[in-house]
């Protein structure tokens, strides 16, 4: 087991597989889902951002990407840097660090992580195994109550009349053929092969195919059992977001946020049916924004928050838009927080605040005319654990020298207390994070009121 932290540690990689690793993860990189999770930059490019490979000393070295990597039977696990301590890291701590990237995906929204957690412990050391598990337990539970069944629109030739008449094929493919005795017909019925049906089958074969775990292929062959008669196709993560269900099937949409999530961050490659390699990636700077938005908007109190608001331009010609990652009413105000995922530090001369940074807030600030800004960034096991980190007051010369407050806070996503012990002693995997829970909401109901 190889763990790498995002851009800390380096370690060796066998030699025999290190160039085909490359070439797989470039291939598998052009052919990814362009999404918002990458950057314009990132769309366009060719070499694939997900691992570093030095190829002078043959040693792997992690970019900004959280997951696993499954290849030839070796496993990687890309972990987040917030927890690096320079050391070799146990199975035991990668259970720990694991466990809290469930909890952050749990509350993310651009995620859609859904938080069944049910009679979940922590034998498995695996997130993705985890992850697998949620998913196929609750799908198979549920489509042993109820399988989808949807109305589809059916064109077929009939003995009889049924729906409505295609006049068109029936003159050109019957009439004109001496077969007026059968009657082109389009209507209506009601079917379990439906691309909801289609794309959770797709999903449970792709995740057979690498799980190792006997509960989890259990379950998810028999999904595939209660799906045999739909048809194998496969189906795009944005093709499984536009399917949307009626209140009375809403225990559905959990299983195609499932879908959505396998599907936009998960990498496979076959050769001769073979699988050569798969990995599960999640970009950490996006968890991290989507996990304080969720946390804020579940567990602060009269807080409304907003993200990635749009409409508001940098130019006249509105060719640069302005996107704070949150914008919070707090009812007698508004303020814009804007989330950082970085390493910060006391004895840093700007306390890791970036020039750039400034300018982005300064911007904001102006064009949604609000002067009080949050700047949050994630404590990390070496950082000291004030929460309140640096202020900066900058006057708007344009604005009769009206003050803008700029403010930046370290928070608490991370529990030391936590430990593989810990996880076996509590009966659900979350009852870990109530103390962790409860430092967050205190931290930022102070950088709030501050």
């Amino acid at each position: 087991m190889i763990n790498l932290f995002e851009y800390q540690n380096k370690v060796s990689f066998p030699e025999q597989h290190f160039d085909n690793l490359e070439e797989f993860l470039d291939v598998i990189w052009n052919k990814r889902e362009k999404s918002s999770y990458y950057n314009e930059e990132e769309n366009r490019e060719e070499v694939q951002h997900f691992i570093q490979f030095l190829h002078k000393d043959q040693k792997l070295k992690s970019n900004k990407f959280v997951g696993v990597i499954h290849y030839e039977e070796q496993t990687i696990n890309l972990l987040p840097k917030i927890f690096y301590q320079g050391k070799e890291t146990t199975e035991d701590e990668v259970k720990v660090i694991n466990s809290h990237i469930l909890w952050w995906l749990s509350y993310c929204r651009k995620l859609k992580f859904p938080n069944y957690l049910s009679g979940l412990n922590t034998e498995k050391a695996d997130f993705f195994e985890i992850l697998i598990y949620l998913f196929s337990k609750y799908t198979n539970e549920l489509l042993n109550s109820s399988v989808y069944q949807k109305y589809i629109e059916i064109e077929n030739e009939l003995s009889f009349v049924k729906g409505r008449i295609n006049f068109q094929e029936y003159i050109n493919q019957n009439l004109a053929r001496g077969r007026n005795h059968k009657v082109n017909c389009i209507y209506d019925s009601f079917e379990i092969d439906n691309p909801f049906n289609q794309c959770i089958k797709y999903v449970s074969k792709m995740l057979l195919s690498v799980s190792k775990d006997h509960q989890n292929r259990r379950n998810l062959k028999n999904i595939l059992f209660l799906l045999d008669e739909v048809s194998d196709l496969k189906i795009s993560s944005e093709e499984c977001k536009r399917i949307q269900f009626n209140p009375m099937f809403s225990d559905f949409e959990t299983v195609r946020d499932y879908c959505v999530l396998f599907l936009e961050n998960s990498i496979s490659f076959n050769y001769k049916n073979d699988l050569k390699l798969f990995a599960f990636l999640l970009p950490m700077e996006y968890v991290f924004e989507d996990f304080i938005f969720g946390f804020i908007d579940k567990e602060l109190d009269n807080i409304n928050p907003k993200g990635q608001v749009k409409g508001v331009c940098l130019d006249e010609e509105k060719k640069f838009g302005l996107k704070p990652d949150l914008v919070l009413d707090l009812g007698n105000k508004k303020i814009i927080a804007d989330n950082k995922y970085k390493m910060v530090y006391s004895d840093d001369n700007k306390k890791g605040i970036s020039q750039s940074d400034l300018y982005q807030m300064l911007a904001y600030a102006i064009r949604f005319k609000i002067k009080d800004i949050k700047l949050f960034y994630p404590k990390s096991l070496n950082s000291n654990q004030n929460t309140y980190h640096n202020s900066i007051v900058m006057q708007d010369e344009f604005a009769d020298k009206e003050k803008i407050f700029i403010k930046a806070y370290k928070l608490s996503i991370m529990d030391k207390n936590i430990t593989s012990e810990s996880l076996k002693e509590c009966r659900y995997l979350f009852d870990n994070f109530k103390n962790l829970r409860a430092n967050l909401i205190s931290e930022l109901e102070l950088c709030l009121k501050d």
